[in-house]
């Protein structure tokens, strides 16, 4: 045990990432053994969950670590302009290229390029990243021959790339060609040992670079934490530490200032992290919408268990013969085939005897209309709440026909 402890503490100070935790210690082995290779990296875990710290992690690690890591965040980049940010463009390729430009593949020449959320890429972007992974070559916008490049890539993605290539949205090459070697990053409510010494690094190193005293926190208030559901895994943590430590400087972080702090940052239910609820609601009203919230986790939660069982990935009780149980779940929460509701929408949704009724995709619909509302209509701000990338919502709003009532 102590030699297993012992190595669990070299590789988080080799790798720099904290946790003892057995999906933790089950990584920094992962990391140990790709991280010198070229190989093909996906890194695959929920938003804030430190994904691209594993990519800084095996690049620095590898024989490319004296060359360029370039990180891309692909949801972030529109997908007019996505290919010409990453492969490059000739000068007159296009209404504003006044000149050749170097795109991200080149610049990480001789080293490593980290595609966050590429599950966010366009289509026929994907066909040209696949050439780059098989061939090491692309060619840029607006040229008619293609240069070659040397970079290892590292992907990531919070979705479940294989459902997204089962609806169409992914290419199946190109998640076959990446998925070789798969490392999963866990989220935070699964390593929830892990909270305290998190707690302590961030608050520790927050008083050292802003010169401020902090006496530690209570067992209780470390307990509170431990017991938190934490959406947003270590970033939401480690914000949250930073600025309790900051406005709460030169004592004891005790159980109460947990608590107070943690009413004002988080949604009223630890439980769906999806959209936060106006405090200034009457209590019918956010009692609604709290039903609302957790049938929407409810049947996606069903859903996905129904689906493991039918894959054979979770074993059945002794006595089940089949999945009959989620089925009969199912059936209750309807698909996002049954028919239409009638009737005044914003009066029906908001019927707690009628949330029963909904389809998934209705469901959807209220929550990202709702969401929308509370931010005034800031797609960033709406897009973070919702943990769901600004593409996508754009594309949520255009299929559900959301629009800015006056």
């Amino acid at each position: 045990m102590y030699f297993e402890n012992d190595r669990t503490n070299t590789l988080q100070r080799k790798f720099g990432i904290l946790g003892q935790s057995a999906g933790v210690q089950s990584m920094l082995e992962t990391i140990e053994q790709v991280a010198p290779t070229d190989i093909s990296v996906l890194i695959a875990g929920e938003s804030g969950s430190g994904k691209e710290l594993v990519a800084a992690a095996l690049h620095k690690h590898s024989r490319r670590s004296h060359k360029p890591f370039v990180i891309v965040n692909c949801g972030a980049i529109p997908a007019g302009i996505i290919e010409s940010e990453l492969f490059g463009h000739k000068k007159g390729a296009f209404t504003g290229a006044g000149s050749d430009r170097k795109g991200y593949f080149q610049a990480a020449d001789g080293g490593t390029i980290f595609l966050d959320e590429i599950g966010e890429t366009p289509l026929e972007t994907q066909v040209k990243l696949l050439r780059v992974l098989e061939q090491g070559e692309f060619l840029p916008v607006g040229s008619s021959s293609s240069m070659k490049v040397d970079v290892r890539i590292v992907a990531a993605s919070n979705r479940n790339l294989e459902k997204e290539v089962d609806s169409g949205s992914f290419r199946k090459d190109l998640f076959y060609r990446l998925k070789a070697i798969t490392i999963t990053v866990p989220s935070l409510r699964d390593r929830r040992d892990d909270i305290a010494l998190l707690a302590n690094k961030f608050a520790n190193d927050c008083a050292i670079r802003n010169q401020i005293l902090f006496k530690g926190f209570s067992e209780g208030a470390l307990k509170v934490m431990s017991q938190h559901r934490w959406p947003g895994n270590i970033r939401e943590l480690k914000n949250f530490i930073e600025s309790m430590v900051i406005l709460e400087k030169g004592g004891v972080i005790k159980t109460e200032v947990i608590y107070r702090y943690l009413n004002a940052e988080s949604s009223p239910t630890e439980l769906n992290p999806l959209l936060p609820v106006k405090l200034d609601r009457s209590v019918d009203q956010a009692e609604r919408e709290l039903i609302l919230q957790q049938l929407f986790m409810l049947r996606r939660e069903i859903a996905e268990m129904k689906g493991l069982i039918d894959e054979g990935l979770v074993p059945r009780k002794t006595g089940e013969s089949n999945g009959e149980e989620y089925h009969t779940a199912l059936e209750v929460l309807p698909d996002d085939h049954s028919n239409e509701i009638q009737g005044d929408d914003s009066i029906t949704i908001l019927n707690p005897q009628m949330l029963g009724t909904l389809t998934a995709a209705q469901v959807e619909k209220e929550l990202i209309t709702r969401s929308l509302e509370r931010f005034n209509f800031n797609k960033r701000k709406t897009a973070q709440a919702l943990q769901m990338a600004e593409r996508t919502l754009y594309r949520k709003i255009k299929e559900y026909e959301i629009v800015k009532e006056n």
